[in-house]
């Protein structure tokens, strides 16, 4: 009886030990859950499990979608899509970097907040998370919400921890189909979800417990990039080439920007992976990108004179660093009346951008250079928009791949950005549209674009490993629109106190932010009814 009460009691402190690694040692609780109800619960089915384990749940959800990049709109959407199974009503507060959430089962009522040390991008958790909220409901009993087939997001999250590709999960799924169904949500909360597909009442599923939830997230939290630092390097490499073909550069100043792009990325990956500070970071590899594109320049001065003249090119060596995740999210959050959410994001890019561009200053102070604008190509129409739409969806691709999407995903997202980007720069050329208003409408199109490629999959025009969220495909794909070149030569010219240009060119630039997020959003009013009507 001795011996069998030790064992009881150290099986009792390793799931103690395990409840906190899962649920608190992955994140900070300002305000700490009460961790005795979620060990109680740890092996409890979820919908018959307490007030805190749920929330753990619930807030944890949030939390990784948030620590993705993705906007307050989306985590509070996403909160709501696993609190519904659960039967708890969640009200949360979402900024750039913690959540407060409330939750209640009509009962009791808990409050956790959650704050992450820093933020970043990453569209293939985006994607995960979205399957795993599928996954999540079908195993709850209900309905999938995203997805037009159930039995892809389920089979996909429960082989995710023995596959480390989206191709190779994806297959795996294949081979374990199962026939899955539920009944359609009610209710209040059915105003969260954009879609419903009717479907029979799931049998014979084992419910998933506490343990096991935390279990899925723990995968898709401790997932590895999909691409090492040396492609990551060249996806940058490619994209800023890419960048800066459509800002109007030629072979030579596409080599130094591929260069130096790819060199800066490189280094960035090395140095974030280390947990340094994002502002250093951004500092050091815009320098670094700055000097490695000059250098290289210099380097082919020697053999080809006419290289030393490319001095624009540095700056589309450093476009690598543009945060167009909270530039367009924030702009997104604005336009859902979430004031709190959308400044902190667009605090957060703005200084980033000054970061970058008071680095780049420096580096064109110290070698003396002085960017006027890119020489004419000389290129006929056709050929010009040829290459267009070639470099744009090489750029997006290259971006996509540094916001570490799947290479389906990136495929998806370049294809929009090449159809979306050479439209922009073709109506600016032939018809003379002002650069905001073509900026408004490459983004209102990529918006439309990218929400009939969702109808098409959830109808089942396309096959479902193809539904990718929106922003994945939408934000990489006008990333390319924002004006880089406008930035870095309003800090230039504020560094030599010459404010009338600064000025200038600092307003050109903030228009056409501006009209890129207000482009998505007037998309989304039109294809979304939760974003049409304020309810």
């Amino acid at each position: 009886m001795f011996i069998k009460g030790r064992k009881e009691a150290k099986n009792l402190r390793d799931t103690e030990r395990e409840a906190e690694d899962k649920v608190s040692g992955f994140h900070s609780h300002a305000l700490p859950l009460d961790m005795e109800d979620i060990i109680r619960d740890f092996d409890t089915p979820v919908t018959e499990a307490g007030l805190a384990a749920k929330t753990s749940l619930i807030v944890r959800v949030g939390m990784l979608d948030l620590g993705a990049g993705t906007g307050s709109f989306r985590v509070r959407e996403m909160m709501h899509r696993i609190a519904f199974p659960l039967g708890v009503h969640v009200r949360s507060d979402v900024n750039l970097t913690d959540i407060e959430a409330t939750c209640t089962d009509g009962k009791e009522r808990m409050t956790e907040v959650v704050d992450l040390p820093t933020t970043g991008v990453n569209t293939e958790r985006i994607w995960l998370l979205e399957h795993f909220a599928d996954w999540f409901s079908v195993r709850c009993g209900l309905t999938s919400i995203y997805h037009h087939e159930p039995t892809l997001s389920t089979e996909l999250v429960d082989t995710l921890g023995t596959h480390e590709s989206e191709g190779s999960a994806l297959r795996a799924v294949k081979t374990r189909r199962k026939r899955l169904a539920a009944k359609l949500p009610t209710g209040d909360y059915a105003k969260h979800f954009e879609h419903h597909q009717p479907d029979s009442l799931a049998h014979g599923m084992k419910p998933i417990t506490v343990r096991e939830a935390h279990a899925r997230l723990d995968t898709i939290e401790r997932r590895h990039p999909l691409y090492s630092p040396q492609f990551a390097g060249l996806a940058s490499a490619v994209a800023c080439a890419s960048f800066v073909f459509l800002l109007g550069g030629g072979p030579i100043d596409m080599l130094g920007a591929f260069i130096g792009a790819g060199v800066g990325h490189y280094i960035r990956r090395l140095l974030l992976a280390r947990h340094i500070n994002q502002f250093f970071v951004t500092f050091v590899v815009v320098a670094i990108a700055a000097l490695a594109c000059v250098g290289t320049l210099r380097f082919f001065g020697i053999f080809y004179p006419s290289a030393l003249e490319h001095d624009t090119a540095y700056i589309g060596a450093t476009l690598f660093v543009i945060p167009g995740f909270p530039l367009v999210t924030g702009g997104l959050d604005i336009a859902k009346i979430d004031y709190p959410s959308g400044i902190q994001r667009l605090t957060y890019a703005l200084s980033i951008i000054l970061m970058a561009t008071f680095a780049g200053w420096a580096v064109a102070r110290i070698v003396m250079l002085n960017p006027q604008g890119f020489a004419p190509l000389g290129l006929n129409d056709w050929t010009n928009g040829l290459l267009r739409f070639a470099m744009a969806f090489g750029g997006v691709w290259g971006f996509s791949v540094m916001f570490n999407s799947p290479q389906r995903m990136a495929l998806t997202a370049a294809s929009i950005g090449a159809i979306t980007d050479t439209l922009r720069l073709e109506i600016q050329d032939l018809f003379g549209v002002p650069p905001e208003a073509a900026a408004f409408v490459g983004a209102f199109i990529a918006g439309i674009l990218a929400s009939f490629w969702r109808s098409a999959v959830r109808r089942g025009w396309l096959p479902p490993h193809l539904g990718y969220p929106r922003i994945c495909l939408t934000v990489p794909s006008i990333v390319i629109m924002v004006p880089g070149l406008y930035m870095y030569r309003a800090m230039f010219y504020l560094g030599q106190f010459n404010t009338l240009h600064a000025l200038d060119w600092g307003f050109r630039a903030f228009m056409v932010i501006l009209c890129l997020p207000v482009g998505l959003a007037m998309a989304r009013v039109i294809t979304d009814r939760s974003w049409r009507y304020d309810k």
